[in-house]
């Protein structure tokens, strides 16, 4: 495996556990119902939480390992397959759909998370008389589908540069040409002399 791949990888895998680390610290350290206190009829009172910043965090640690995986890798969609046979381009192929998937996915699980905690001090309740907060498992799901975009990110980038490392030996449209070789003797450039008996000679009147 080549270093430039060794180091992105390392790069990428660094920045989807950290998202991913810091997304289940957001959801330890997010509001929960127990927290919010009702000071008085139509008001809810949040408790300062740190699942805010920790949920950004993590939704950008996420973005920026998206983008350096598929800076680095290039767009699958925007080049055909020269090889149709190759099993390296189609398992990048479908890694990179559900890397992106997983992706948008736990994006918007974060970002909803954090928004959801963006709630300080008082705040009036909602339609109904409820004091809202995050649901369990927000912050942990958008956790657990990073990592898998990351992974399925990584997977895709080591077999799109496979498949580009592989070429065809020979042959037109990808086949190879099988047969054995045939060694030509050197032609010679030395004159050659031809003894005058070797043609029969004959005498015109």
């Amino acid at each position: 495996m080549e270093k430039k791949v060794v180091v992105v990888c390392g790069a990428v895998g660094f920045l989807g556990l950290l998202s991913a680390a810091l997304a289940f610290a957001a959801e330890a350290t997010r509001v929960k119902a127990g927290d919010v206190q009702a000071p008085q009829p139509g008001q809810c009172s949040y408790p300062k939480s740190p699942a805010l910043l920790l949920g950004l965090t993590s939704a950008i640690a996420l973005m920026m390992a998206q983008a350096v995986i598929n800076t680095v890798a290039g767009c699958i969609c925007c080049s055909r397959n020269p090889h149709p046979s190759d099993k390296n381009w189609t398992v990048a192929l479908i890694s990179f759909i559900l890397s992106w998937v997983a992706f948008i996915i736990s994006f918007l699980l974060l970002l909803t998370g954090a928004a959801l905690n963006d709630q300080r001090g008082q705040e009036s309740m909602y339609f109904g008389g409820y004091c809202y907060v995050v649901k369990p498992g927000v912050f942990s799901g958008g956790a657990v589908l990073s990592l898998a975009s990351v992974a399925l990110g990584i997977v895709y980038y080591v077999a799109l540069s496979s498949s580009k490392s592989v070429r065809p030996m020979g042959g037109q449209d990808g086949v190879v040409m099988v047969g054995q070789p045939v060694v030509v003797p050197p032609q010679s450039t030395q004159p050659v002399f031809v003894h005058e008996d070797t043609y029969n000679r004959q005498q015109f009147p």
